[in-house]
């Protein structure tokens, strides 16, 4: 499934140096903004260490991991919903991701310009958040009101007067300076809202862009993590120019500067894993002699439904899923073991899948 996070805040928090650092690759990173005209995009390895154990005991001749897509979107400034700053191009840009990493300055650097003159979090938070709301009420508004013209003509598109309801909900919401998230939807009007592609219905995971002294004593970060908990949203912490260091080092090299400054992996990987998370998806693998995979699908998939990641024949002939989780395999070492301790399961249709579970499809097309 395809999966997409776009990476916003305002110019000269990091944006482009985060990027450049979970890519590897090269966009232009300058101390001035919109130095970035057109979005970069990236595709990113999910880290998971699962992958690597499994290839212990089932050899294969490659090793897929899953991936997420990261696309850098140049600064926003206050406006950005009126066209400053190419603000209706970016935003648009936003609107084709499904998941929104907003990356807060929190550190103090006097050779990088701000573009507000000062280093102050909640402010820039205010600012990004209010120009993704506006352009959301602008939108929604010219919507509605398209919809209700056309109601009042032919009452009896159900789909419509469905989609009408959703759209008004959100709407209020907006009006009352609220992220069309904050309300409560039910399933089918879930559905709904995700074909609006609303910029404040997808979910946020703040970074904050610290210095190299860390997250403590850091007045910027405490904010950021206050405004998160009360938007019931998360925030981590990470030092860009310290990960653009990392990347740039390998075997013993890169373990010996994680150990000197008191990290395990590189933290890109809880970068990559928090957005992982944010889209509420879950991890379920294939393996044999020709590929170890992992592959991503909906967390409470039922089996069909995670079948059709490998192919839609694989969901329309679905006969059954053999099945047994990862750490069966961590204890056990064998699939033969496994067998014949009784934990090599056979299951249905309406098997909801779980995150480690390695699974093999019975199908008939």
């Amino acid at each position: 499934m395809g999966l997409k996070c776009g990476i916003v805040g305002l110019p000269n928090v990091g944006k482009s140096t985060l990027f450049n650092a979970l890519t590897e690759a090269k966009a232009e990173a300058a101390n001035y903004p919109f130095c970035t005209i057109d979005p970069n995009v990236g595709i990113v390895t999910v880290p998971d260490q699962r992958l690597d154990e499994i290839t212990k005991y089932i050899k294969p001749q490659k090793v897929i991991p899953t991936a997420i897509e990261f696309v850098d979107i140049a600064g926003l400034v206050a406006g950005a919903s009126k066209g400053e700053g190419l603000g209706n191009q970016f935003l648009g840009n936003i609107r084709e991701t499904d998941a929104i990493i907003h990356v807060v300055r929190c550190f103090e650097n006097d050779n990088v310009v701000h573009v507000d003159g000062s280093v102050d979090a909640a402010r820039d938070i205010d600012v990004i958040n209010t120009e993704l709301l506006l352009s959301d009420l602008e939108s929604l508004e010219k919507r509605v009101k398209k919809n209700d013209k056309i109601l009042r003509a032919n009452s009896k598109d159900v789909l419509l007067i469905q989609e009408t309801a959703v759209m008004k909900k959100a709407l209020e919401a907006l009006e009352n300076g609220k992220p069309a998230r904050s309300v409560d939807y039910n399933e089918e009007e879930t559905l709904l809202l995700k074909r609006l592609h609303l910029i404040t219905s997808k979910p946020v995971l703040y970074v904050c862009n610290i210095g190299e002294e860390g997250e403590e004593g850091n007045a910027h970060f405490s904010k950021v993590s206050e405004i998160a908990n009360s938007e019931n949203n998360e925030c981590i912490s990470i030092c860009s120019s310290l990960e653009a260091e990392i990347i740039e080092l390998e075997g013993d090299e890169k373990l010996e500067f994680l150990e000197s400054i008191g990290q395990t992996e590189p933290g890109l990987n809880r970068l990559i894993r928090k957005a992982y998370e944010l889209l509420s998806l879950d991890t379920y693998f294939t393996a044999g002699e020709k590929e170890v995979r992992a592959w991503t699908i909906p967390h409470n998939a039922k089996a069909p439904r995670a079948a059709a990641e490998i192919h839609t024949d694989f969901e329309k002939g679905f006969i059954r899923a053999e099945v047994y989780h990862c750490d069966v395999l961590f204890e056990l070492h064998s699939e033969q073991a496994i067998k014949e301790a009784g934990k090599f399961r056979s299951e249905g249709k309406e098997y909801v899948v779980k995150d480690g579970d390695v699974m093999h499809f019975l199908f008939n097309v």
